[in-house]
């Protein structure tokens, strides 16, 4: 670490240490304080009002082994994962307090992405690979645009500006041009004049041995992520850390922050959150919300055909849209709701980490489980399919760049996120 950080360091040790002695009670209460089974549950309970919902469950899997309507499971089962993502972040949150919002966003990211990448296991077991294609994209898209302009449009409704770790975020940018090269290179194989056999074997071939290498690439960025580059992903939350940052930020802002807005940041500085839930009950809660939304999302899946004939949907619209609603509900959430608590660096790593994930392991995994089923998935995108990948990682590349925020640069998102939708409606 540079020489010029190193007083800020030691003031900031000694100040935590001064902290701790002068009120070692408080300094309990936030750092080893003890919570039991019981309370870890009513504290789950009460957690949010969406736990009403946690009823459809029960009526969403009895549907399906009534053999009802396909809208009824489809509709209770869609419903029911609502509450179960909540959860699923709420748990992730509590973790994530006691680690790092890196980690934190990690786990949510990945906990969050195991549940689209089961919905494509059973889509592809059903032999729905164009339903598996669009699930794809939209996964990727509705992280990239809807999810982050969710965060950035209602944390700048409440904060004027919101600083993130351009480090991090520019990072996972940075592998997203990487799935725009996975996806775009196959499309010179259509143009060669050969056979439409030897295209798709070569197809094929090119897209389960990048599957491979993609899978590889992932595993290097998280061992860059976690270990050898670990200080240069802290959060700007940490006033250690976020030093130089702020510096340049007041620098550029120049303008006098209101009476209310130094209140509110004070406030949160002295009020700094606490645990409400055991590790071990956290962990557990992880493991059983994730078992129970695969349930449903099996039978979701099992109803998309019928759905399409209902409600006179295509398949890809169906897989681009609706799926990943559902699959990305749990960083949706989370996101938007760490986003409001001015926590960026966590919710730039569900946003955007999301997305890398989806690109660099759910996609590759689909391809490399496919390859194990004796089910072709290729990573040839339609020609539409491939462009607006490609025009939603340069948007989102260039909104990201200088490490802040505002509400306008939701709306953008969002706003590119809606005219996608409404495309592929019409088409």
């Amino acid at each position: 670490m540079p020489n010029e950080y190193q007083p800020l360091l030691t003031d900031e040790i000694q100040h935590n240490n001064h902290q701790a002695t002068d009120n070692p009670e408080l300094y309990q209460v936030h750092h080893s304080r003890k919570i039991d089974f019981m309370t870890s549950f009513k504290n789950v309970s009460k957690s949010s009002s969406l736990n009403i919902l946690l009823i459809f469950i029960p009526f969403g899997i009895l549907s399906a082994m009534l053999n009802m309507s396909d809208t009824s499971i489809f509709l209770c089962n869609f419903i029911g994962i609502v509450p179960l993502a909540k959860l699923l972040g709420y748990a992730t949150e509590e973790i994530s307090l006691r680690t790092s919002e890196t980690l934190g966003g990690l786990l949510n990211a990945t906990f969050g992405n195991a549940v689209e990448l089961i919905i494509g296991i059973m889509a592809l077991r059903s032999g729905l690979i164009d339903v598996v294609k669009a699930s794809m994209v939209g996964s990727l898209l509705s992280n990239l645009l809807l999810v982050l302009g969710m965060c950035f449009f209602f944390g700048g409704l409440k904060y004027k500006f919101q600083t993130y770790n351009a480090t991090s975020s520019n990072t996972s940018a940075s592998l997203l041009v990487m799935t725009i090269f996975m996806i775009v290179l196959p499309v010179a194989f259509n143009d060669e004049d050969t056979e439409k056999n030897d295209v798709m074997n070569r197809e094929v071939k090119f897209s389960r041995y990048t599957s491979l290498i993609m899978l590889a690439i992932y595993g290097l960025y998280l061992l860059f992520q976690l270990k050898t580059h670990a200080r240069y992903f802290r959060s700007n939350n940490n006033p250690i850390f976020a030093h130089s940052n702020s510096v340049e930020y007041e620098s550029l802002s120049q303008q006098r922050r209101t009476e209310e807005e130094a209140a509110r940041e004070e406030e949160a500085e002295e009020d700094p959150e606490e645990a409400t839930m055991s590790l071990p009950f956290a962990i557990v809660l992880l493991t059983v919300v994730t078992l129970v939304i695969s349930v449903c999302a099996e039978y979701l899946v099992d109803s998309i055909e019928g759905i399409s004939q209902n409600w006179n949907l295509s398949p890809s619209f169906v897989g681009l849209i609706l799926l990943p609603i559902v699959g990305n509900a749990a960083e949706h959430v989370t996101a938007i709701t760490v986003a409001l608590k001015n926590k960026m660096d966590l919710a730039i790593g569900v946003a955007l980490g999301s997305s890398m994930q989806v690109a660099l392991m759910v996609i590759p995994l689909l391809v490399i489980v496919g390859w194990i089923m004796g089910v072709e998935l290729t990573l040839v995108f339609s020609l539409f399919e491939t462009v607006i990948i490609f025009i939603s990682v340069l948007i989102v590349n260039q909104l990201i760049n200088d490490g802040k925020s505002n509400w306008l640069e939701g709306v953008m998102l969002l706003s590119a996120y809606c005219i996608i939708a409404i495309a592929y409606w019409l088409l």
